[in-house]
């Protein structure tokens, strides 16, 4: 996720997903055209555009090469190209995804031939157990902390003072192998300098670890989603940390027949069928019970439901998953796929 130095009140998931609707919408693109285009799923990206997920470097690597952009788009303002870069301290442009932060050294250098970085990593993060390679070569000097480094099968510790130089075409990954923050300098070498290489430190399956946020599944029987928004009586409400599922609880769920003054027979036909002020009122009310949720899955609902619920800040997804377990591990493994075929 890319922490912008934002000056409105707009937080930076919600920068970095407006950044990413203007890129999309600029070019033409339905959510479903850049997830086919970029290999995500639409879930995330809807996720993402919406400001309710810090999407990995990868995801944003992805995104960047879809769009024929460089990745610090993402978290930099107008870029001019210079020949000469002063950073100063308080003024790094810097960009935090999941809990690694990164902060550009080198963000308008003219070529980029030199791409350099301070990266905050927390306890145990890294670029996962996948081998990396690329061009070039990679050094890397430990601030701070400690940094565990693999380089073709050999392995590196690294504390505060240590260093590394290597062809980086060597299969290697790292790692925070302490128990508290590590801080290091990276500065890659790319020999082709089209290739963006920060998205390659961190792999795409450290994503899900850094999902943190409670999640709500219609159900009539706590152990299947219902295929009916309107008629299901519960919501089992799930919380997730570092992609796991922590806490389950069942909540009570308005339901159509206790909405009798909005039967089907005093419903206005000159607007569509649940995209009334009444409707939408009513889709309201059957949300109340999940406003502390972001995502909200289903086996079916109404056009109007669907977008009631989004107006609200919570993000749909109609899913032919009808296992609850299935699909929340699926919606956490970002493999769910919205069916919005299935919303009448």
């Amino acid at each position: 996720m890319g922490t912008f130095n934002a000056t409105n009140q707009m937080t930076a998931e919600e920068l970095l997903g407006k950044k990413i609707r203007e890129l999309r919408t600029g070019r033409g693109f339905s959510l479903r055209a850049l997830a086919k285009l970029s290999g995500l799923n639409i879930n995330t990206l809807c996720l993402v555009e919406n400001g309710k997920s810090s999407p990995s470097v990868s995801t944003l690597q992805q995104l960047a090469t879809a769009f024929n952009v460089p990745m610090a788009v993402f978290f930099e303002t107008d870029r001019i190209e210079k020949k000469i870069i002063f950073t100063p301290s308080g003024e790094r442009p810097q960009a935090t995804f999941g809990s690694t932060q990164m902060q550009n050294l080198g963000k308008d250098l003219a070529g980029s031939v030199v791409q350099p970085f301070v990266v905050t990593l927390m306890p145990g993060k890294g670029s996962g157990d996948q081998m990396i390679v690329h061009t070039g070569h990679e050094f890397v000097y430990c601030l701070t902390g400690s940094v565990s480094y693999s380089i073709e099968g050999s392995e590196y510790e690294l504390n505060s003072g240590d260093s590394l130089l290597f062809e980086a075409h060597l299969p290697h990954c790292w790692k925070n192998s302490g128990n508290e923050a590590a801080q290091l300098l990276l500065v890659l070498f790319p020999s082709d300098n089209r290739e963006e290489l920060g998205g390659r430190h961190f792999s795409p399956e450290l994503e899900r670890q850094d999902i943190n946020m409670k999640i709500a599944l219609i159900t009539e029987d706590g152990k299947t989603i219902s295929q009916h928004f309107g008629r299901a009586p519960y919501y089992l409400v799930m919380t997730i940390e570092n992609g796991k599922v922590i806490n389950q609880e069942l909540r009570d769920k308005l339901g159509h027949n206790q909405f009798h003054e909005h039967s089907h027979g005093n419903v206005n036909h000159t607007e569509e069928h649940g995209r009334d002020p009444s409707s939408h009122d009513k889709h309201v009310n059957m949300a109340k019970a999940i406003e502390d949720c972001e995502v909200l899955l289903c086996g079916g609902m109404g056009m109007g439901a669907y977008e009631s619920i989004r107006r609200l800040g919570i993000v749909p997804v109609v899913t032919d998953i009808l296992d609850i377990e299935t699909a929340a591990q699926a919606f956490i493994d970002g493999k769910l796929i919205d069916h919005t075929e299935l919303l009448h």
